[in-house]
């Protein structure tokens, strides 16, 4: 598929048909994962792939919020903890019950220390590993420029994938279901299997793209 098509077809998938995902394609998401870029070549991040019915369900029971509910429909890490939603508990099931039906999960893990390890080498000279150094965290950054790979590959591949965020509170729980190491921090996790519908669904059918010439300045930045 051209790389223009790709990110064109490239959108959320929040329920999938039960074909399975062939290992081949979920090797190549993960080979084109591993080659985005990372600051310093730190390459702090991690992935752990629930291709089995037993590791998903784990997961899913570990990762829906203690009150009872699950995420809501079209969740972000933010409307995930956001206690504010306006979400009804009958979407919330509805986006679990759609998300649970895909055949591979995938979490992305990134490690700072990885990072502070990694400028504290000589070529850097960050020997203090004072993290003031980094206003940004490039960990989570990186870790979502792979996650952004695995996403267009899974387009390339025929199949669709949803990026979602795990809600903080239950964070220790999913680590405990599937053995994550304190060092890694979950930036978050990737649905992947054959789209059961086409097209847009969630926010993107409510809210109109912004046109480009509102969103790109050049040459300084010119208030609209």
């Amino acid at each position: 598929m051209e790389f223009q098509e790709v990110v064109r077809k490239r959108r959320m998938h929040r329920r999938f048909t039960a074909e399975p995902v062939a290992a081949g394609a979920v090797d190549r998401m993960l080979r084109n994962a591993v080659r985005a870029p990372s600051a310093g070549f730190s390459q702090g991040w991690a992935f752990v792939v629930l291709d089995e019915r037993e590791d998903r369900d784990r997961f899913w029971a570990a990762a829906s919020p203690s009150s009872g509910g699950a995420l809501p429909d079209g969740a972000t890490a933010g409307e995930a903890t956001d206690p504010g939603t306006s979400r009804s508990g009958r979407n919330m099931s509805a986006w679990l019950a759609g998300m649970r039906t895909a055949p591979v999960v995938v979490l992305v893990l990134t490690s700072k220390d990885a990072y502070l390890r990694r400028y504290a080498e000589r070529d850097k000279g960050w020997e203090d590993r004072d993290e003031s150094r980094w206003p940004v965290p490039y960990w989570h950054v990186d870790a979502g420029m792979a996650s952004l790979l695995i996403l267009q590959t899974a387009v390339d591949e025929g199949l669709g994938a949803c990026f979602f965020g795990v809600p903080p509170r239950e964070t220790p729980a999913v680590r405990a279901a599937l053995g994550i190491p304190e060092e890694y921090e979950i930036t978050g996790a990737i649905a992947v299997g054959h789209p059961a519908t086409g097209g847009a669904a969630g926010s993107p059918t409510r809210r109109a793209r912004k046109p480009l010439a509102d969103l790109v300045h050049r040459g300084r930045f010119l208030p609209g």
